[in-house]
């Protein structure tokens, strides 16, 4: 033990602080029974992918549900791999879909919270102060095996079930504190080992929120817990940070179970309590028959960046990650369906054990709904500032006159039973396109009962008759007058009792005047749309289409 003391300060000599010091600076959190305390701890690589996004959604809606706090801590430890302006650029990508952490990183070196840094490497010296602790404790060595030695171990090993470090290969595992300070005088460089107290018939158990009780061998190898730089490596600092930091659950990737027994041995050999683990497993994707993990080099959707220049809303994909995290959401949206997303009881136990299935068909029926339930006002705000960005031209369109963008994204919305053509912003430029002259693409293709020679006669007839000034009832009024004239009824009962009688109906009249002023069969509201185009522009359609039908025939 005296030893371990001696040795402790020969490589720890600069540290002054202890455990004690750190437990009492960053005190237990006071919060209400049940409050659960959860992170988003993103390395600063710069991408941002839906896996990561729905991980983090699922972490923030439990912390949020429980009235408890979500914190943001960035593990930097690995500064070959940082990118400059990553944090910045995923924390805009988190604020985007809502997710704004209680404390923690809130800007690029910016932090908020007594339980910081949240930064990890400006953590270092309270990871020595515990790494000194186990030295202390007989529980850590300095391992100076080269990388040399390191690969030869690697390789005698190709045929064995239990890699690393451990066993008759640590090799300094045993050194004596004569030979640790010969080599250290020596300039050889060192890294510090956890000694591990597991044995092979050892079984490390735990209850996971999501995959139930899991049992697996516990640790046996001597990991490093400090490289030779004096920084920790992730498994040492997340177990840490997670104490220090008063976390209570955490939610990760189930990549990370193979990993749980060496943080819970940590968390042990340490004295913490470990938080419960929340283990999610990946997004997949149908792929010829089968299933694959979305993938950020096959498939666009897997950048967040793909919802915002596509135009999602951020509440569409916030609405479409519930329904991947909790079985039980959509039948709640179902009894609840204007209540906001946070009025949901989230529940971790009710998220898929074998992974989420992602569907862009349903993301984009969620969307459609969700943006359909939106005022004018809203759509037109939150399109026009994806369009400033993402499509010029149409925000060209919309400045042409606000007051007009806004009536024409208004038709059949606002009502019972609003349309759902748009699933994203995106879809907009399309949508509204034959409500400007300089985006209209005229198409004279007709359905049902309407030929180019009914077409010239209502078109001509409608001409004379229609005024702008009408309300709707006095607009239909006339179509309907107008169809004997042009040898239909102006009721469809009728003509399917006798079609012989008729040329057609009040709904192929009706088509030849939509297809002559939108070009397409199927659109909002006809009425909207005429006084929304102006006189000027109806007249000149209908000229325009009644000249394609008389060339036609």
């Amino acid at each position: 033990m005296e030893n371990n003391k001696k040795l402790a300060q020969l490589l720890f000599g600069h540290i002054d602080k202890t455990p004690e010091y750190y437990e009492e600076f960053f005190p237990q959190r006071e919060l209400k029974e049940g409050a659960k305390v959860c992170r988003f701890s993103p390395s600063p690589t710069g991408f941002l992918h839906f896996g990561n996004l729905f991980t983090c959604f699922v972490s923030y809606s439990m912390a949020k549900s429980s009235g408890g706090v979500f914190y943001v801590r960035v593990e930097d430890t690995d500064q070959k791999r940082s990118v400059e302006g990553a944090i910045e650029v995923m924390l805009k990508g988190l604020s985007v879909y809502g997710i704004a952490p209680d404390e923690g990183v809130v800007g690029d070196r910016e932090e908020k919270g007594a339980y910081g840094p949240y930064y990890q490497s400006d953590r270092k010296e309270i990871y020595q102060t515990f790494a000194k602790f186990l030295v202390e404790q007989g529980l850590a060595y300095p391992c100076f095996m080269t990388p040399e030695e390191l690969e030869k171990c690697r390789a005698s090993q190709e045929n064995e079930s239990i890699k690393g470090i451990w066993g008759q290969y640590a090799k300094c595992r045993n050194m004596s504190y004569d030979e640790i300070c010969r080599r250290i005088e020596n300039g050889e460089q060192w890294t510090l080992r956890l000694k591990s107290p597991g044995t092979l018939d050892g079984k490390c158990y735990f209850d996971d929120m999501i995959k139930g009780k899991i049992e697996m061998p516990e640790n046996v190898q001597d990991v490093v817990i400090l490289k030779s730089d004096g920084i920790p490596t992730y498994h040492f600092a997340h177990v840490i940070d997670d104490h220090l930091m008063r976390t209570t659950h955490v939610v990760r990737g189930d990549e990370w179970i193979s990993s749980a027994p060496i943080h819970l041995q940590l968390f042990k050999v340490l004295g913490f309590r470990a938080p419960k683990y929340v283990h999610v497993a990946p997004i997949m994707k149908e792929e010829n028959g089968g299933k694959r993990k979305l993938s950020k080099r096959k498939d666009p959707e897997a950048a967040v960046t793909y919802y915002i220049e596509q135009g999602y809303p951020a509440d569409s994909v916030n609405e479409y990650m519930m329904t991947l995290a909790n079985s039980n959401f959509e039948d709640w949206r179902r009894v609840n369906q204007n209540e906001p997303l946070s009025k949901f009881p989230f529940n971790v136990k009710k998220m898929s054990v074998s992974g989420a299935l992602f569907d862009i068909v349903k993301l984009e029926d969620v969307s459609k709904n969700v943006i359909s339930k939106m005022n004018a006002k809203t759509v037109f705000e939150l399109s026009y500032e994806w369009a400033k960005e993402f499509n010029k031209p149409l925000a060209a369109l919309y400045e042409q006159d606000f007051e007009r963008i806004t009536a024409i994204l208004n038709i059949d919305r606002e009502n019972k039973k609003p349309r759902k053509d748009i699933a994203k912003f995106s879809d907009i430029p399309d949508y509204i396109s034959y409500m400007f002259d300089e985006t209209f693409s005229s198409c004279f293709e007709l359905t049902g009962n309407a030929t180019p020679a009914l077409a010239i006669e209502v078109l001509k007839t409608y001409k004379d008759i229609v005024n702008l000034s009408d309300d709707k009832d006095t607009w239909f009024s006339r179509i309907k007058e107008l169809c004997p004239e042009v040898g239909c009824t102006p009721n469809v009962k009728e003509f399917k009792a006798n079609p012989e009688a008729f040329k057609g109906h009040v709904g192929d009249v009706s088509t030849i005047i939509r297809v002559a002023l939108t070009g397409r069969v199927n659109t909002p509201d006809l009425f909207e749309i005429t006084r929304l185009l102006g006189e000027e522009r109806v007249k000149s359609r209908i000229d325009m289409a009644i000249k394609h039908y008389e060339e036609e025939e």
